[in-house]
């Protein structure tokens, strides 16, 4: 799987791209059609603490699937990101199997 990284007011980080292109990689083994992720990492000011932002966008057959979430980390940003996707990945594994 292809994996593109962007930064939006936020330097670049190995760590961040270790810890999403391990958690992306566990999802492509369970829905194999995923083929490419775009992943943004971005920080925003908000009046509460959930200021770093993750969102994925994964390609696939028909349409993209995308998630964002807002978090005090970026860990914990991408953990949750993965959680979503991994509904709307089940409920179109589940359609791609009714056809």
């Amino acid at each position: 799987m292809q994996i593109i990284y962007e930064y939006h007011d936020v330097s670049a980080s190995s760590s961040l791209e270790a810890i999403a292109k391990d958690k992306l990689e566990s999802l492509q083994k369970k829905f194999n059609f995923v083929h490419r992720a775009d992943v943004f990492f971005k920080a925003q000011n908000r009046t509460d603490d959930k200021e770093q932002i993750c969102d994925i966008r994964l390609s696939l057959p028909g349409p993209r699937i995308f998630a964002s979430t807002h978090a005090e980390t970026f860990e914990a940003a991408i953990a949750e990101t993965i959680r979503d996707l991994e509904i709307q990945l089940n409920k179109t594994k589940d359609k791609m199997g009714a056809r």
